[in-house]
């Protein structure tokens, strides 16, 4: 038996009002946690994540958001017609006021549109047969067309223009340029309105929605606007102090250390970020000191002398 759906409100974890960013927050902070790449081979973070995704490809259209707030899950099938549902909500609420099969309140099907009587019309068949040869005529909206797209930090940055391969009206496909925005995020999701799949009898073409996976870097680590990253220093440069080279996605610049620099203190380097938008980001450096290799007689005993220069015991603060 299969498990009963869940409410997409309830997958996303935020609630039936939640405004377009919350939803967007939601959505991109659980793609993040449940990618398949963060968690291969899991088969229920996969199932979850593609759960995830459905939820939010439906809530994020504002089309497709208001029939599922009006008609639920109904409104997700395929050939859905809204239209079509509210006469037949219609016609359900006019039978329950009347107790009459056929007809409502005020007599006949005028609430439909001016159909006539239940004399012109038959029965309930004939009134959905003429709904489904009015409507088989009408324009429809395409489906959308989904697509990942996976970048490397420094292109995210910079921002880039892709092809993409959607379905073409009459079958085959056709390319579309797609633009990237400088400072594109993992988890961003970008929908080009109007290059997903054709639509039918005129109607509009569906959207094409990108979903932006950005690969990790050996180097820097990305936290929203901001990078990290972690630089080895000398024994040498951290008590005396230096000028030492750093990278940077702009290149090397030349960055002080200051004078008794310890292991893990942070320095940053201003507008080294990531820009995105109008704002820029900083560069986080945090320190590494790297001890020699073991076995230098001089070092040791020079070591052991800079002991006296201590202000006391070092872990006098670590207590359990």
């Amino acid at each position: 038996m299969d498990e009963p759906r869940r409410d997409l409100y309830e997958v996303l974890g935020v609630a039936r009002d939640a405004p377009a960013d919350t939803l967007r927050k939601a959505y991109r902070k659980l793609a993040r946690e449940l990618h398949p790449d963060v968690n291969p081979g899991d088969e229920e973070a996969e199932r979850r994540f593609k759960e995830v995704a459905g939820a939010y490809d439906v809530l994020s259209d504002e089309e497709k958001r208001k029939a599922y707030d009006e008609f639920g899950f109904d409104s997700l099938r395929s050939g859905f017609d809204p239209e079509k549902a509210r006469a037949y909500q219609q016609w359900q609420q006019g039978r329950a006021r009347t107790g009459h099969p056929f007809q409502d309140e005020v007599g006949g099907f005028g609430g439909f549109g001016g159909f006539g009587g239940a004399g012109d019309m038959g029965d309930l068949g004939d009134l959905f047969r003429t709904i489904r040869q009015q409507q088989a005529q009408r324009p429809r909206r395409g489906g959308d067309v989904h697509a990942s797209l996976a970048l490397d930090l420094p292109t995210a940055m910079t921002g880039t223009q892709v092809s993409v391969e959607v379905p073409a009206t009459g079958g085959g496909s056709r390319s579309v340029q797609v633009r990237i925005p400088q400072g594109a995020e993992d988890g961003d999701t970008l929908r080009i309105r109007g290059k997903g799949a054709p639509g039918a009898n005129g109607g509009p073409d569906g959207d094409l929605v990108i979903e932006v996976r950005v690969e990790e870097h050996p180097v820097f680590t990305r936290d929203g606007r901001d990078l990290r990253l972690e630089l080895p220093i000398t024994l040498h440069e951290a008590y005396t102090g230096a000028k030492v080279p750093v990278p940077t996605m702009d290149g090397e610049v030349s960055m002080k250390i200051p004078a008794g620099a310890q292991s893990g203190q942070t320095l940053r380097l201003k507008g080294k970020g990531v820009t995105r938008g109008k704002a820029t980001g900083d560069l986080y450096v945090t320190l590494k000191v790297v001890v020699p290799p073991a076995g230098d007689d001089a070092l040791a005993t020079a070591l052991e002398a800079a002991e006296s220069l201590y202000d006391g015991n070092v872990r006098a603060g670590v207590k359990a």
